[in-house]
């Protein structure tokens, strides 16, 4: 990292701003799909996920992504890719929202939307080189 790159970091956004999120980062047309997407993701990753609260995060370079509310590490099975392990309620946040992020891009097609959903894509795996657990996530999304 040189010296004028600022690391990217994450807010979580507040109960006020929670009905905000979702159309402003998924677009108002995808933004039921794009929720769902995230947690079906989620729950076909891992088999220790059930259902719960949600916190949503904006990025500082204007990336985003949802982790639900747990206090205990998940395991994180990928068929596709072979990976197997743990990793934080964060980082499974972070990769259910990449692959759910790859999936809509791709249903959105070369739209407007399309190319804003790929933005937001880059902005987020951009970010997860600067979270604790970036080489679980990226061994997860690789």
């Amino acid at each position: 990292m040189s010296n004028q790159e600022q690391p990217v970091t994450a807010s979580v956004v507040s109960a006020g701003q929670r009905l905000d999120f979702l159309p402003a980062y998924f677009g108002p047309r995808l933004m039921m799909r794009g929720e769902a997407l995230v947690y079906t993701w989620l729950r076909r990753l891992s088999e220790d996920y059930n259902g719960g609260f949600w916190h949503y995060y904006t990025l500082t370079n204007g990336g985003f992504y949802m982790a639900p509310e747990a206090d205990k590490r998940m395991r994180i099975e990928v068929y596709g890719n072979g990976f197997a392990g743990e990793m934080s309620a964060d980082a499974a946040g972070i990769v259910a929202t990449l692959f759910a992020l790859c999936q809509l891009t791709s249903e959105a097609g070369q739209t407007d939307d399309g190319a804003a959903l790929a933005d937001r894509y880059h902005f987020l795996r951009d970010f997860a080189a600067y979270h604790p657990e970036a080489a679980l996530i990226y061994r997860a999304i690789d």
